[in-house]
């Protein structure tokens, strides 16, 4: 049997059980699928072959198109200036404590960004088992804005990882600056355009549509946004991210059924073969050895630590006996971690070893962050109840 078809075969099989396996097991479905994909490479299910790399950054950058999707710039613009302070210092309380790690235990420069990153994904998980709860709504104000700061922390990263601090970088970021100016530009007139003009949502969008007109310009929007950051030797990933959030702001009011149409045709083949390739870029045999476990169980005390304290900010919104359900809600950036540690050990910066501890970690996080809150909710409903 050729690799290629054992390839298939593999993924296919653990896309189809990896949510009977997370049932099973009561565990969010990507830690599953990254261990399925970690087993399937272990027995040699899973090989090096370079179109199983090219479709796995093809889900990846779905899935920072997914992140794009969950930010709608008009809610964003609509926060309060005194939340929109409060998040903001959350956010510098969380960069600020990561270099203060950083530099006292003499770690990588990456730390600086990897420690404090925020990822609302895991969120819209706790929002089906809890309901939109108070500490729910406020984690996903505040992280809208974490997540905006993690992915230009993540472009900025790449750009300095690609090249160097030189003046190629700086041409870079000023480069990047100038996209951004000219997507707020572009943003004010769409958005101006489609204030005059209402009818040409319903003709891109049709209320009656039989040809999947809807998913057809969001994957051509998607696609456009990867081929300009291409031409422009951007970040790519931020390119996704920015395609996402134009979907959203535009054309979620009109068509409410999209970002669930995206994320179920997303999350049903091309994003968990993104999670299987990470997975297979495990070795068993390492996570097995004791020092990068505890190097995964530090990296996770220090992220779930970090945002514990940046939480008190909010004890007037939440209260003492809430304030750290929002901290907690914020430890399970697993996405952007896995992301930005794909990133930095692609072009060197950290050994294998940490690159291992890093996805360890994120899996830690989800399983034990979880944990945590389900046992919080159960004593406070237990007390209610009595």
């Amino acid at each position: 049997m050729s690799e290629e078809i054992l390839i298939i075969i593999s993924i296919s099989l653990i896309i189809f059980s990896s949510p009977l396996v997370s049932k099973l097991l009561k565990l969010p479905t990507i830690p599953v699928e990254i261990m399925l994909g970690a087993f399937a490479a272990y027995f040699a299910f899973i090989v090096d072959n370079p179109i199983f790399h090219l479709v796995a950054e093809l889900g990846f950058l779905y899935l920072m198109f997914l992140a794009g999707i969950e930010i709608d710039l008009k809610k964003l613009l609509c926060i309060s200036p005194t939340m929109l302070k409060k998040s903001l210092l959350y956010n510098l309380v969380l960069f600020s404590s990561s270099v203060l790690i950083t530099f006292y235990f003499d770690l990588g420069k990456i730390f600086i960004v990897i420690l404090p990153l925020i990822s609302i994904g895991v969120l819209a998980a706790l929002k089906k088992e809890y309901g939109d709860t108070e500490w729910i709504k406020l984690a996903f104000i505040v992280g809208l804005i974490g997540e905006v700061l993690s992915i230009f922390a993540l472009t900025t990263i790449s750009a300095a990882l690609e090249f160097g601090m030189g003046i190629d970088f700086y041409k870079t970021m000023a480069l990047f600056m100038l996209f951004l100016v000219v997507m707020l530009i572009i943003y004010k007139l769409f958005h101006n355009f489609m204030w005059w003009f209402p009818e040409i949502k319903n003709y891109l969008m049709p209320e009656k549509d039989h040809q999947e007109q809807d998913i057809r310009i969001s994957m051509a929007i998607f696609f456009l946004m990867i081929t300009v950051m291409m031409y422009l030797h951007l970040e790519i990933a931020f390119g996704a991210f920015i395609a996402g959030i134009f979907i959203t702001t535009f054309f979620e009011e009109h068509n409410k059924q999209l970002p669930h149409k995206l994320e179920h045709f997303g999350f049903g083949w091309l994003v968990p073969i993104f999670f299987i390739s990470v997975g297979s870029s495990l070795e068993i045999q390492a996570l097995l050895n004791w020092d990068l476990v505890i190097k995964a169980l530090l990296i996770t005390l220090a992220m779930v630590m970090i945002r514990l304290i940046a939480s008190l900010l909010f004890i007037k919104e939440m209260g003492w006996n809430k304030f750290f359900m929002l901290g907690l809600s914020h430890s399970m950036p697993l996405t952007l971690l896995i992301a930005v540690s794909t990133i930095a050990y692609n072009n060197h910066t950290i050994t294998q070893e940490y690159y291992y501890a890093f996805i360890l970690a994120s899996i830690l996080e989800v399983l034990l962050v979880m944990i945590v809150i389900r046992i919080i909710t159960n004593l406070v409903y237990f007390r209610n109840s009595n």
